[in-house]
């Protein structure tokens, strides 16, 4: 496999669910919708990409390549999974905080 293809392999298979939890993130709850609500939308994305794209690197370097090729991929796979979801989580109730209807 191609070597940069392998260490993107998550992103590749994860880019369509990804894209569809982050639209859900944008467009709900629907009010109230400012400038300020949308640069914080596209914020919590980029960061939570981010902080997915970091942890793959990570987990492709620290996984012990003993246990046989594809358990960087596995490991890659459930700890960016989880971070993303945990950022996005995190940007949610952040986002209730600041944005509340008062």
């Amino acid at each position: 496999m191609n070597p940069l293809v392998e260490v993107n392999l998550t992103l590749i298979l994860f880019l369509p669910w990804f894209l569809i939890l982050a639209t859900l993130f944008w467009i709900y709850p629907r009010q109230p919708r400012g400038p300020a609500r949308r640069l914080y939308d596209l914020a919590a994305v980029l960061a939570s990409l981010a902080l997915f794209v970091a942890s793959l690197y990570w987990s492709h370097d620290i996984a012990d390549p003993a246990h046989g090729r594809m358990w960087r991929q596995i490991l890659a796979t459930a700890l960016g999974y989880g971070v993303f979801l945990g950022a996005m989580l995190a940007a949610f109730v952040l986002r209730m905080l600041l944005f509340r209807r008062r």
